[in-house]
């Protein structure tokens, strides 16, 4: 009796553990949850800066000192609207003792002609045109055999800078002649205020 028993309860609990089995095998498994969108990226052309556009209207303020063995001989100013051109001459007449008597020789028009063309205006950079001509006297002045003094030799500097980088409010040198005498031009430029006029 007791064996009957035993085998009719095993023969039930394997039944219900193959119908347990079954019916996990045959439920449904659940899809995968939806991986999380990616995040938002920002556009390249959000992360760079635009350059900016030159300025090729208004009017420029500038300054030019000239420079002659690191002190300053002659100075240049004016407001010329971008793309035009101002041109001013400067004279210093000069005349020397010569000879060995040191009798006045006769005079020499020691002349300075500069140009000034404002090109265009960019990033707080003003672009200028420079023509310069103008007329030295040697810093030695040469003598006869006798050693009486004869007047110095002038002679004559011409020298074009296409386009001369000034960042907007400095100084900036450029170097014409490197010695006897050393010249160089100093200068300054700066984009002008609308209620400035040209000259």
């Amino acid at each position: 009796m007791k064996l009957w028993k035993h085998c009719l309860a095993v023969t039930l609990f394997a039944a219900l553990a193959g119908t347990s089995v079954c019916a996990l095998a045959q439920a449904p498994s659940e899809p995968p949850p939806p991986p999380p969108p990616p995040p938002p990226t920002a556009p390249a052309a959000a992360a760079a800066t635009p350059a900016a556009a030159p300025v090729t209207q208004g009017a420029v303020q500038w300054e030019l000192q000239v420079m002659r063995d690191g002190q300053q001989i002659d100075a240049f100013d004016g407001t010329t609207s971008i793309g035009q051109a101002h041109t001013d001459t400067h004279h210093k007449v000069v005349s020397h003792s010569v000879g060995c008597k040191d009798q006045p020789a006769g005079s020499i028009d020691l002349s300075r002609t500069i140009t000034v063309s404002p090109l265009q205006v960019r990033a707080n950079l003003v672009i200028l045109s420079i023509d310069a001509q103008e007329t030295l006297e040697n810093d030695a002045a040469p003598s006869t055999a006798e050693g009486c003094r004869l007047p110095p030799q002038p002679r004559q500097v011409n020298a074009n800078h296409p386009g001369l980088v000034v960042p907007d409010g400095q100084w900036v040198t450029w170097q014409i002649v490197d010695q006897n005498p050393s010249l160089a031009y100093r200068v300054r430029a700066t984009l002008a205020p609308p209620s400035a006029s040209a000259q």
